[in-house]
């Protein structure tokens, strides 16, 4: 089953703050990196900013024959906010609420944004699966 808008934003929201945050947690306290609670308003941003690219995916999604969004959609639409946050953050020095220094270091940025893009795409392919069974014919929706 497709994901309704609903759906994508129901899988978005509960796997950024929860494997999402448990991935940030060693950015923000300091074990991987210098501590900052940048990591933590990055995610905020990953996942408002998603809810508004889930609209553009959806739509963009019905073109399609099939109507499904196959891992490489995903993969290239991970890669795209990714870059498109990175250049809101660094490039228009834009000060967003809570991210508190500008501009973030690309590197840090790219390490943090791969790892947590990773282990959520990994838990939606998984443990969603796992933990709720009937979540793909209820177009993406666990509520």
């Amino acid at each position: 089953m497709t994901p309704t808008l609903f759906g994508r934003w129901q899988t978005r929201i509960l796997l950024l703050f929860t494997i999402g945050v448990f991935v940030t947690l060693p950015f923000s306290l300091g074990i991987l990196v210098e501590p900052s609670g940048n990591y933590l308003g990055i995610l905020m941003w990953i996942a408002i900013l998603g809810l508004g690219w889930d609209v553009l995916y959806d739509r963009i999604q019905k073109f399609r024959w099939d109507r499904d969004w196959p891992a490489s959609f995903q993969l290239l639409a991970g890669i795209w906010e990714g870059l498109f946050l990175l250049f809101v953050l660094n490039g228009l020095d834009i000060a967003l609420p809570g991210v508190e220094s500008i501009p973030i270091e690309v590197g840090i940025f790219i390490f943090h944004y791969s790892l947590v893009w990773l282990t959520v795409f990994i838990a939606s392919q998984s443990l969603m699966r796992i933990f709720f069974p009937r979540w793909r014919f209820r177009g993406g929706k666990w509520l």
